[in-house]
């Protein structure tokens, strides 16, 4: 996301004008199903309604649709140029509330369609405002010119400079590795930031407008010259929010007894649905026990491929439960829940500001977060956030609100930061859906997609969290994952620091396995072809080709909510009807909370419960469970030292080894030192750390450390600093090379010699927490108490509850299961 409103965003405030139009109802006396935004049907046409209006102003257009009198149904809304027939915007969400939004002309003629799609409600409400897009300080009339938006690649060898610029508050992506961070620079204000900070950049993309122009070209061909690509769905553009609306209700009513599509509990800020789809045999009877298994996309509003890759895996489940053995067992043991526009908000703008004419908002197709305006100032909050003079800044993110470890390092703090972590935990809707679905389902297996850094990510997000218990079995299964798609496996942290993340609530919560996937590419939205279709199955460039890509990776993810060995069982007897419980109630700490100036506070303290039920069918039962124990008590991972660390050793600067240049490793006349490391039985070392100090401020030194084959395996490389300190956890047994760099190419007379050397440490030993327990109850078709248990369970464990349900409640209060 753009760090600043600089580009064109914010130049302009929207303002409602007096052309506003009535309040109004659109009527059908019956349901058609057919897409409403497919095409404009002529006046009279069966379950359609419309109404002509001509923009008041050069703006926005917003057609609203909300339930009319009677029952709830499903109506969709259009809005075409009468013109020419095109469609200028669209929504088909489940229900009837709707919002098309997009821009429009003084004097454009348009129609308003309202399409009854299914359901009883004959009517609904209609409202159609135009909103004036007036240039900000410009006397003249004149928008503000835009300025150019670059990507950079901003070198952060250590975790301060990783630190240090995400303190900035620019627009930091998620695609990166040791040595350094690619950053969106909106325009001047944000290279005078990055200039001041004393981090080194070097230029990966100059002009982000004039790529994205010709993406958008290359995405136009593609899809004139490909009849279906080989995607499941055999899509060969991207969608619009109202095509992912459209597809999920009609996936739904094509298969019923496969497909259930449903709306998440909370509208995001704009007053959208949320949609998802439910996957499963007997797709109906939601407590049926069996593992879930979770799939989201598009957290982040410009990352488009999530959405696509969350979509087509619903399209592969869909189509293979009919023609693939494998996917029609695993659907079988399995549900599967897929929401893969987790903020429509912010992707609806994003989507829509594609170039194309007169409104083209650059920075707002770059937009990352979601439309709350509530921690705005005043003057940033007024206007729609499709246009505001807080422009793409303003929004929270929806991927650093979760309550994990909220409020600490790797989140923005004010309101403008593109990570910006909100004013509370879960303060948003979008966190809020995502959490209501965690809590009440057992999620034993999570994915959330974005771009587009090709990295499958695991908890924890912050290094000096330490990693749950079971990091080796975490890392083995994200090591499965990325043997598909080619992606690096690593912690969360090892990319930056994040706190507030997705997986990193659920996982130290529930105990259910959480990842990220960053979907290779390269940009947010990368061409179609590469980004969404190779990526997806595993064809070249991608890095997954010939080995399954996205695809294979979220098989291997549906085999392990399949395995049982993968979470906990309850087995037991109950009659028909009644109805099982799980409940726990638990209260976790975030970080202490850092504030804008400097200080920290005190941690919060989130209140959570978890609650899901089992429907009994009659006699034997068996109930997908995640582990009782929460990871976040459970304690931390580390291993007890097998042997004393290593003797550390020092060195110095060699003697008449000539000035260095930046093109570090390649220079034969590197300023370097060789060192090894032994391993087991003689020593055991938790990790090495090579340091380098000198005495003039005006000397640069830069410390990269490689392994025998020529791997870059740490580094350190700050600035205005007279010491650099490079470190490697768990280090293999073997030879090393570190090298030195006179960065900033000082004469040789003037640059001071250095001294150093390398320390070794023990491992740190695991911590172990409590173990806690469930709260088993059942209760008859009445609802009245039958049974109750506490029962403990670990992954892999299958406890036998015995006939709970046919047990007096007094007789099962002091039963202690596992």
């Amino acid at each position: 996301m753009l760090a600043t409103a600089g580009v064109l965003a914010g130049t302009f405030v929207a303002l409602p004008t007096s052309a506003t139009a009535a309040q109004n109802v659109v009527h059908a006396d019956r349901s058609v199903v057919r897409s409403c935004f497919a095409a404009l049907q002529p006046a009279g046409a069966p379950g359609t309604d419309r109404r002509e209006v001509a923009s008041t102003v050069d703006g926005l257009v917003q057609a609203r649709l909300t339930p009319g009198a009677g029952a709830e149904g499903d109506w969709d809304l259009a809005v075409f140029d009468k013109a020419t027939g095109a469609l200028v915007a669209a929504s088909a969400a489940l229900r009837s509330h709707e919002l098309a939004e997009s821009f429009v002309k003084k004097g454009q003629q348009l129609v308003i369609q309202g399409c009854r799609y299914a359901g009883n409600a004959k009517e609904a409400r209609l409202g159609v405002d135009f909103l004036a897009l007036t240039p900000q300080g410009t006397p003249t009339g004149s928008a503000a010119p835009a300025q150019r938006a670059e990507l950079v690649r901003v070198h952060t060898p250590s975790r301060a400079d990783k630190n240090k610029l995400l303190g900035l508050g620019l627009d930091v992506t998620e695609k990166g590795d040791a040595t350094g961070v690619e950053v969106v620079l909106a325009g001047d204000a944000d290279r005078r930031t990055l200039a001041a900070s004393g981090l080194k950049s070097t230029v990966v993309e100059p002009d982000l407008s004039a790529k994205s122009i010709r993406d958008a070209k290359t995405d136009r061909e593609y899809a004139a010259k490909t009849a279906a690509s080989v995607l499941p769905s055999g899509r060969t553009s991207y969608r619009h929010l109202y095509d992912y609306e459209y597809e999920m209700k009609e996936l739904a009513r094509k298969n019923p007894k496969l497909v259930k599509a449903f709306t998440l509990p909370e509208p995001t800020w704009e007053g959208r649905d949320v949609v998802g789809l439910e996957i499963a045999t007997d797709v109906a009877n939601t407590a049926d026990g069996k593992p879930v298994d979770f799939t989201m996309g598009v957290h982040h509003a410009r990352e488009w491929p999530a959405g696509e890759t969350t979509m087509e895996w619903a399209y592969q489940l869909i189509n293979g439960y009919a023609h693939d053995t494998t996917i029609r067992g695993l659907v079988g043991k399995t549900r599967n829940i897929i929401v893969p526009i987790v903020n429509p908000d912010g992707f609806s703008i994003s989507r829509e500001a594609e170039p194309r004419g007169d409104f083209t908002r650059f920075d707002y197709e770059m937009k990352r977060k979601n439309c709350n305006a509530a921690d705005s100032p005043p003057q940033f909050a007024t206007g729609v956030c499709k246009a505001n003079p807080g422009g793409a800044q303003r929004g929270t993110d929806p991927n650093r609100n979760y309550a994990g470890f909220w409020g600490g390092g790797g989140a923005g703090l004010s309101w403008s930061s593109e990570t910006f972590r909100g004013s509370a935990p879960f303060s948003e809707p979008e966190s809020r859906n995502v959490r209501s679905v965690v809590s009440s389902r057992q999620v034993t297996n999570l994915i959330t997609f974005h771009t587009n850094a090709a990295l499958v990510l695991r908890p924890p997000g912050v290094a000096d969290v330490r990693p749950p218990l079971e990091d080796p079995v975490y890392q083995a299964l994200g090591a499965k994952l990325a043997a598909h798609n080619g992606y690096t496996n690593e912690p969360s942290w090892a990319l930056y620091d994040t706190t507030g993340t997705t997986e990193d609530w659920s996982h130290w919560a529930t105990g259910g396995w959480g990842f990220t996937i960053e979907i290779g590419g390269t940009g947010f939205h990368t061409p179609y072809e590469v980004g969404v279709v190779a990526e997806y199955a595993g064809l070249a460039p991608s890095t997954g080709a010939g080995k399954g890509g996205n695809s294979g990776a979220l098989l291997e993810m549906l085999r392990n909510t399949a395995d049982p060995a993968a979470h906990s069982t309850l087995i037991g007897t109950a009659p028909k009807g009644y109805q099982l419980k799980l409940h726990k109630t638990f209260q976790t700490p975030t970080s202490p909370v850092l504030q804008p100036d400097g200080s920290t506070k005190p941690p919060v303290y989130v209140t959570d419960n978890l609650n899901s039920t089992y429907t009994s069918t009659g006699g034997r039962f068996a109930w997908s469970v995640n582990p009782s124990t929460r990871p976040y008590v459970a304690g931390r991972y580390g291993r007890d030292p097998q042997g004393p660390a290593q003797a550390g050793y020092a060195v110095s600067n060699p003697a008449g080894v000539p000035p260095i240049n930046e093109s570090y490793p390649d220079n034969p006349a590197s300023e370097s030192f060789t060192f090894h490391v032994d391993g087991l039985p003689k020593v055991d070392n938790g990790k090495f750390s090579v340091d380098v100090n000198w005495a003039n401020p005006d000397t640069d030194w830069d410390l990269y450390v490689y392994d025998a084959a020529g791997n870059a395996v740490t580094s350190s490389a700050n600035g205005g600093t007279t010491s650099e300190h490079a470190v490697l956890f768990d280090p293999p047994a073997g030879d090393y090379r570190a090298v030195l760099v006179n960065y900033a190419q000082a004469d040789p007379a003037q640059v001071d010699d250095w001294t150093g050397g390398v320390s070794f440490a023990s491992p740190v030993p695991p911590t172990y927490g409590p173990k806690e327990a469930y709260q088993l109850t059942c209760t008859n078709a009445k609802g009245k108490l039958a049974g109750i248990a506490d029962v403990y369970l670990d992954r892999g464990q299958t406890i036998d509850v015995g006939e709970i349900c046919t047990n007096s409640a007094r007789a099962a209060k002091n039963r202690s299961h596992g």
